[in-house]
């Protein structure tokens, strides 16, 4: 079992903690982690997109000119594509672009991303993270005793000030522990877990 340093917010060690082997340190299957990846991105999309086709756009129902004798290309309808106002050639509609993963594909998808963080030492466990006020200088003094520029902060519950005070960073994301995802763990260099984190997570995914 791999065994990480716990910190304190001012980024000394403070103690050890064992991480289970069965979330933290299975066999990394790439191809799932990819998939879950890719949902992820396409279950965002809205799918909203839409343009309108030429039997769709108002008007051109009369001919513009006679067919011959003007000098003209022959047209049938001022509402074709290469008109200005014309309908447009295989317009976008609405469309549901969502994906599915097995709930086995998911986990196993998940665990594989927390064992890559632990694999590259991008893993960081605090004894806890809780703040008395909103306090944005704060929360990057934190962040910085951490040594942790791009990162991924997860607590068990929300920590309405710890999420506040990290809102107008870009650099850093707030999360609780059973809302993570495969895309925000790889996504951030540094996964920050609060110890109650770490235990919720290995609850679930055990």
């Amino acid at each position: 079992m791999a065994t990480v340093a716990v910190y304190n917010t001012a980024g000394k060690e403070v103690d050890k903690l064992t991480l289970n082997d069965s979330v933290f340190g299975v066999e990394i299957n790439e191809h799932l982690v990819h998939m879950a990846v890719v949902a992820h991105l396409a279950n965002r999309r809205q799918g909203t997109q839409s343009a309108k086709t030429r039997s769709e756009v108002s008007g051109g129902g009369k001919k513009p000119w006679r067919q011959k004798g003007t000098g003209h290309a022959r047209q049938g309808s001022t509402r074709s594509p290469q008109w200005t106002g014309g309908g447009v050639v295989f317009a976008p509609k609405p469309r549901d672009y969502s994906m599915k993963m097995n709930k086995k594909e998911k986990q196993l998808a998940m665990k594989s991303a927390l064992t890559s963080k632990v694999q590259e030492e991008k893993l960081i466990v605090l004894d806890e993270l809780k703040m008395d006020e909103i306090k944005t200088k704060k929360f990057v003094e934190i962040m910085n005793n951490l040594k942790a520029e791009k990162a991924l902060v997860v607590t068990k519950e929300v920590e309405e000030n710890v999420k506040c005070s990290a809102n107008n960073i870009p650099t850093v994301k707030t999360a609780i522990a059973n809302e993570i995802n495969v895309y925000d763990i790889l996504k951030y260099d540094t996964l920050v877990l609060t110890k109650d984190a770490v235990a919720a997570i290995e609850e679930v995914y055990a």
